[in-house]
């Protein structure tokens, strides 16, 4: 059976998403990129998030959505505003019917580069090596499909 993975790298300002496909054992790269959010306010923010999700959902028809779970930041303030982050894009998912999974960061580079405090250009460099992709992704694009990547590892 083939299963379609969207990874999501949840942000207030720079939302990743990346997806790819398993069938049998091979993974497949399908699409990847950033949501820049342009709104000032949270609330509009929350929206963005939610609407081109939806979108993208709606476009590629994934089966699986994976996210990356809130870790603590310095500042409780951004720690508050990628919690909302996370619940906008998780609403988006579970709005279309999609399995929602969630994943530590450090569970996130353990599976794609080998060790759980690995830095953003060695997970750009392995999804790239991992997908057979022509050029290193941007960092959010690169850690969306590093999410999609570790839940494959847990099918």
């Amino acid at each position: 059976m083939t299963e379609r993975i969207l990874g999501i790298d949840p942000g207030s300002r720079l939302t990743g998403f990346g997806i790819i496909e398993i069938d049998k054992c091979n993974s497949k790269y399908i699409t990847s990129g950033c949501i820049r959010i342009k709104s000032y306010s949270i609330p509009l923010r929350l929206k963005e998030i939610y609407t081109n999700l939806t979108q993208i959902i709606e476009q590629y028809q994934p089966n699986i959505s994976a996210i990356e779970q809130v870790f603590m930041h310095r500042n409780a303030a951004s720690a508050l505003k990628l919690g909302q982050a996370r619940g906008a894009a998780i609403v988006a998912c579970v709005q279309n019917n999609l399995p929602v999974y969630e994943y530590a960061p450090t569970q996130i580079k353990q599976a794609v580069v080998g060790k759980g405090h690995a830095d953003k250009i060695q997970v750009q460099h392995m999804v790239k090596v991992l997908l057979a992709l022509p050029q290193i992704p941007q960092a959010d694009a690169a850690d969306a499909l590093a999410v999609a990547l570790c839940h494959l590892q847990h099918i």
